[in-house]
Formats: C-alpha cells, sequence, structure tokens
C-alpha cells in the first residue's frame, strides 16, 4: 500500500478511544479530522467536561468539530468534503446521517456496531445482549445506509458473554477488539478484496434506550432475569430498589437457589451479602449503593443498618 489511506473518525463515548488511537499510531492511515457529538454538562454542578476522544485529538493535533446536527451543518460537510477522504468511520457517534454525509468519502462510510447484526439493531445492543441472557455477543462492521443499522455487513467477530460479566466489562471486550476489525475492513475495502453480504432484514432485532421506570427491581421477576438485568446496566443505568423509604442500589448480585419466603423478603444474612427471595429463586446480593453513601459490600450495609431476616425490599 504506496499511499496513506485518508480517513474521517465519527465516534462520542470512551468504548471508541482504542480504535482512535489505532488509527493515529497506524502508519497506513491519515486521520483527517474527528467529528464528535459536543459535550453536555454533567452532575450536579452542571460542567461541561471535555470529552475523552476530544483530548485524544488535540493532543495529536487532529481537527475536532462538534456539530449540533452534522446532516443539517452545510459548512461542516463542505469542509469535511474538502479533506477527500477514502472512508469515514463511525462508532457510537450518537447522530443520523444524511445521504449527502454518507456519500462523502470516496469508498464508503463504515459503521461498527457493537452486535452479531442483524441482531441487535439500535442504541443499545450490549446491555440488549447481557438483559437477554446472551452467552454470546460480537461487532459487525456495515456500510453505512440511511436505514438503521441495515447496511450490508463487511465482517463480524463473536465475542463470549460470561454469566457474571457486566456492561462495563464487556464494553472494555468489545474497545479492545474493535479497532483491529476496522483496519482489516477498511484495507480490504481499499484494495477492493471484500464481498460484502446483505442483512437478512427478517431475523433483525431492535433496541431501544432505557427507560427511568426499567432502572427500579421487581421482586416478583425470577431471579436469573434481575440478574442479568442488573449486571446489564451497571453503573451506567444502575438498578435499584427501596428499603425504608431509601434508594438501594445494586451492584453486583448471584442467583442462589431457594423456595420459601415472599417476593422482596430478606431470607438470609450472612458474611458474603443479603439473599433476597424473588419468583423462583433468590438472589444474594453482594455490592450494592445506599442512598447518599459509597459503594460497599451488601453485609457491611446490613450490619450497619441492622437489617433482620424477614425485613423487605420494594417497600
Amino acid at each position: 500500500m504506496k499511499n496513506k489511506i485518508k480517513l474521517i473518525f465519527l465516534a462520542t463515548p470512551d468504548i471508541a478511544l482504542k480504535s482512535f488511537q489505532h488509527f493515529i499510531n497506524s502508519p497506513s492511515f491519515e486521520l483527517c479530522a474527528l467529528v464528535t457529538q459536543s459535550a453536555k454538562p454533567q452532575n450536579r454542578g452542571k460542567k461541561i467536561v471535555e470529552r475523552n476522544i476530544v483530548k485524544l485529538a488535540k493532543e495529536n493535533n487532529i481537527e475536532v468539530f462538534e456539530p449540533e446536527k452534522i446532516s443539517k451543518d452545510k459548512d461542516l460537510i463542505n469542509k469535511l468534503k474538502s479533506y477527500n477522504p477514502d472512508f469515514m468511520v463511525t462508532f457510537a457517534f450518537g447522530q443520523i446521517l444524511s445521504q449527502e454525509v454518507i456519500d462523502i468519502p470516496r469508498f464508503a462510510t463504515i459503521n461498527l456496531h457493537a452486535s452479531l447484526l442483524p441482531l441487535y439493531r439500535g442504541a443499545n445492543p450490549i446491555c440488549q445482549a447481557i438483559a437477554d441472557g446472551c452467552t454470546k455477543t460480537g461487532i459487525t462492521t456495515m456500510k453505512t445506509v440511511l436505514e438503521l443499522d441495515a447496511g450490508d455487513i463487511c465482517l463480524q467477530e463473536e465475542i463470549e458473554i460470561s454469566p457474571e460479566e457486566n456492561v462495563i466489562e464487556l464494553q472494555e471486550e468489545i474497545s479492545k477488539k474493535s479497532p483491529l476489525l476496522l483496519e482489516k475492513t477498511l484495507k480490504l475495502l481499499y484494495d477492493n478484496e471484500l464481498k460484502t453480504t446483505a442483512q437478512d432484514h427478517k431475523k433483525a432485532t431492535f433496541t431501544k434506550k432505557i427507560q427511568k421506570e426499567q432502572k427500579v427491581i421487581d421482586w416478583n421477576k425470577n431471579a436469573v432475569t434481575l440478574h442479568n438485568k442488573i449486571r446489564a446496566m451497571y453503573q451506567i443505568n444502575t438498578n435499584h430498589t427501596i428499603f425504608k423509604n431509601k434508594i438501594i442500589k445494586v451492584l453486583k448480585t448471584e442467583v442462589v437457589d431457594c423456595k420459601k419466603g415472599s417476593c422482596g423478603e430478606i431470607i438470609n444474612i450472612d458474611k458474603e451479602g443479603i439473599t433476597v427471595k424473588c419468583a423462583d429463586n433468590a438472589l444474594k446480593l453482594l455490592k450494592i449503593k445506599p442512598e447518599g453513601k459509597g459503594e460497599m459490600c451488601a453485609c457491611d450495609w446490613a450490619r450497619g443498618a441492622r437489617i433482620e431476616i424477614g425485613d423487605c425490599f420494594g417497600k
């Protein structure tokens, strides 16, 4: 490969950092620009914190653009066209592209999606795969089209999901595996050595953003269902329950065989945690975050809060 492949990168969250860094370091690519979502006020102080991917771009003298809506920003579109890029890569960018934007690069706009398409199209594939109890997921590179995650598949790689793995851990695994799959995709397309595959749209499944009411633990559900939901929403959209009018965020659990007790009832307290009855079996709470306090072992909270067997969550 004589000439460097010219690339514009469109990404926002930290899951894309390793891929962005990879292309910064690669001698085969020229990173022309980063397009990302503008930073939003965070936490109680409502301070605007610069995104990590923006910091990385500036450290490497890569031009950064933060449009409100890229498809409506004519000046930015013309600027991106002026780079004459071979490819644009999107990775959790967070905005819908117009056909004019998709058509900017000479070869294609390529999206990396965190699932084995056509499964789990949409904004929340990692969380949903864990919540559904999947034992595997993957990453897919595809050609971007106007329809959501419906473009032809370039390459895919499977990733196993362990029974105790949470969404943060799976995100990290996806982040690590994405750079090489992206590089391989772009080089093969550049050399005209990759035949893409049309998705079977009849097999497509879709994900949605998590709603506020989904974060509340319903102890009338099965233990495995709750366990999967808790690890799927760990730290990002943490599940919680109520105890004596206080919110208790549940961070880590394990499923326990148990048939006695009523749903939400604390049926055992030991040095490992608090066991709570569910619809079928029970869930042992290992790590929690009580309202107004930091993360802690559930057994330590039980001692300090004087929790007793027979007390109930959710009331």
